[in-house]
């Protein structure tokens, strides 16, 4: 092997020096974790936003923006509407649109509410120059801070947090309109369908039934958003009765909140505790002052509620396993005594 020495090795590493300095540099992209790694950039700050990152805006989790990207689910979603090419449609988080152009492709008009305005840009940028510019509306803001404009049909991708707000605004929007097809978390879809028996069966499921017919459409993995959220998801159709009915939602919601304060137990046992008993004989003092009744002598609220239970042969019963008509029947004789829930 011939020798090498050290003044070889010094010219040999000075080459090597000057071909690296001349060789042109590659500039990483910013969506690379090695690069980033390189460059120390893989803190949890950044970890966040590799999360929420595309060639787009930055989506906020907490705004709910969890942006559908699977066109079959899209379409899948739009054809459950059944939608007609003379049809207004009210959107709810449009998002960047990949529902909404789904939408404008069947529908005359879509009203489009969105909170965030950069995703509304992006949305007006979309449609901006094409066929579909004309029959968009787009309403930048909280849409449960605004009265709803007139629609034939919702479609809505719905951020979580606004899930059950949004669900009772729809419901008593006037007119009415003809229905909803909605994004839920997997659970509170579940909720809303739920019937007596059901372990999910509640206020929310009676309240809403009450008004609407209500069924599941279909399960959504969290893999078909852009970022994905932590829980799954499902699709519910919602179709308000028409006419609805004649029940003031006020006194029917007093009702259902006390017998499903533990809808394990007896109705008896819900109406028993000292502050629903306070509540129910105001309400009914101010019902004599208002309707010039004379209270009875030895008038005990307690008696007089427990009576009608008894009378109606709903004392035993409880709350997880009474439908609608139970519940109707049960307002109408506390109503038939004079008590009332607000």
């Amino acid at each position: 092997m011939p020798k090498v020495t050290i003044q070889q090795l010094r010219k040999r590493n000075q080459v090597s020096a000057t071909n690296a300095t001349n060789k042109p540099r590659t500039i990483g992209s910013p969506y690379d974790k090695s690069q980033r790694k390189s460059n120390g950039l893989t803190g949890s700050s950044n970890g966040a936003a590799e999360n929420t990152r595309h060639f787009g805006p930055m989506f906020n989790k907490d705004l709910g923006q969890h942006i559908l990207i699977n066109p079959l689910v899209s379409q899948g979603i739009v054809d459950k509407a059944n939608l007609k090419q003379t049809d207004t449609v009210l959107e709810v988080g449009p998002g960047t649109g990949n529902l909404t152009v789904k939408i404008l492709e069947q529908a005359k008009k879509v009203i489009a509410c969105e909170a965030d305005a950069r995703l509304a840009a992006e949305l007006t940028k979309r449609v901006q120059g094409g066929p579909f510019q004309y029959k968009l509306e787009i309403l930048q803001g909280d849409v449960m801070k605004r009265d709803l404009p007139f629609f034939d049909v919702c479609i809505s991708n719905t951020p979580y947090q606004i899930s059950s707000p949004l669900t009772f605004k729809l419901i008593f929007h006037r007119p009415i309109f003809r229905c909803a097809v909605l994004m839920f978390q997997r659970e509170f879809a579940l909720r809303l369908i739920a019937r007596p028996g059901d372990s999910l069966y509640g206020r929310l499921s009676i309240n809403c039934q009450l008004y609407a017919k209500v069924t599941h459409i279909m399960k959504v993995g969290k893999n078909n958003f852009k970022p994905p959220p932590n829980v799954e998801s499902s699709v519910v159709k919602i179709e308000p009765l028409n006419p609805p009915p004649p029940v003031d939602f006020e006194e029917w919601d007093g009702l259902v909140r006390i017998a499903f304060t533990r809808k394990h137990k007896t109705l008896a046992a819900n109406f028993k505790p000292t502050a629903t008993m306070q509540l129910l004989e105001d309400n009914y003092k101010t019902f004599c002052a208002a309707n010039d009744v004379m209270l009875e002598d030895g008038f005990v609220m307690k008696e007089k509620v427990l009576g009608v239970l008894d009378q109606t042969g709903y004392s035993d019963s409880r709350a997880a396993k009474m439908d609608i008509d139970d519940f109707l029947k049960l307002l109408s004789a506390f109503h038939d005594a004079g008590i009332h829930f607000c």
